[in-house]
């Protein structure tokens, strides 16, 4: 099972890791939720108001299997939001932008968030630090020039260079090394690994949720776009759809790899273009 099997076996990595990824992934679930109700109230809907589901209390909007599948593979669901769409407006509009909301928020979410990991660096360390050891400090020479400072490891996602940290947490290295005096703000490495696993988190909430099979956002985003809300499918089909793509996801590696491919290549191109914004790139 993954990072919960890590977990079970002793792994104290896995157990920071899963303690970083929680919050962010109940942030997420919420937040995507509360858009979808908020929009519809917006589009003239009052049931998820009425229901309580504009809160930010994230037991009113979590799913187990849902959530359990965002700690596993970085890819899940919350328990959907109940609209009624014959208050809409608008019906195919509303339908729309209900429909993109959680989406776009998520999304939002993990622009916000790739954009303040690489700010949060430029606080961690002096200026001095970088321009005496590691200047230029974003080249990939910086892999064979950090050798010599054990206590300091490269936080990357997929590779793309996010923020240099303390292994650790440990001052006592750099104190014997008198590079403590550089170090400006030690404690933004927590906010900075929290923001790494909170961006990715948000990336794939909103990828996933663009797949479109019913009940996610991405079919009706399809039916309205294409067949204009014609497409209407039974309870029951939709409940036999959703099973299944459930065993598949969970029982097999196929739908995982493939929107984690999609997720590394739009991280990818988000960090290059966000460091080279700060000019480190």
């Amino acid at each position: 099972m993954g990072i919960l099997s890590d977990i079970f076996s002793g792994d104290i990595d896995a157990l920071i890791t899963l303690l970083y990824q929680i919050p962010g992934i109940l942030i997420a679930l919420t937040l995507h939720e509360v858009a979808h109700g908020y929009v519809a109230f917006r589009c003239g809907d009052p049931t998820a108001k009425m229901l309580g589901r504009l809160s930010l209390n994230p037991l009113r909007h979590l799913d187990p299997i849902g959530t359990l599948s965002m700690v596993l593979m970085g890819f899940g669901w919350a328990r959907p939001v109940p609209v009624n769409s014959r208050n809409y407006k608008n019906f195919r509009r509303d339908d729309i932008l209900v429909s993109v909301a959680g989406i776009t928020v998520n999304f939002c979410l993990f622009l916000l968030s790739c954009f303040l990991m690489v700010l949060v660096q430029q606080f961690i360390f002096e200026p001095e630090f970088y321009k005496t050891f590691f200047f230029p400090y974003w080249r990939p020479s910086l892999h064979e020039a950090i050798q010599p400072l054990p206590q300091l490891e490269l936080l990357s996602i997929k590779g793309n260079w996010v923020g240099l940290t303390i292994i650790n947490d440990s001052m006592a290295w750099l104190t014997d090394n008198g590079l403590a005096e550089y170090v400006r703000a030690p404690w933004l490495m927590y906010v900075q690994r929290f923001l790494m696993y909170f961006s990715l988190t948000n990336l794939g909430l909103a990828l996933f949720n663009l797949l479109p099979l019913p009940p996610l956002d991405g079919y009706h985003l399809f039916n309205d776009i294409l067949f204009r809300g014609k497409l209407h499918i039974p309870a029951k089909v939709v409940q036999g759809i959703s099973l299944a793509f459930v065993a598949l996801l969970l029982l097999t590696p196929y739908v995982s790899q493939a929107l984690g491919f999609v997720r590394d290549f739009i991280q990818d191109g988000v960090m290059r273009g966000v460091l080279w914004i700060f000019g480190v790139q």
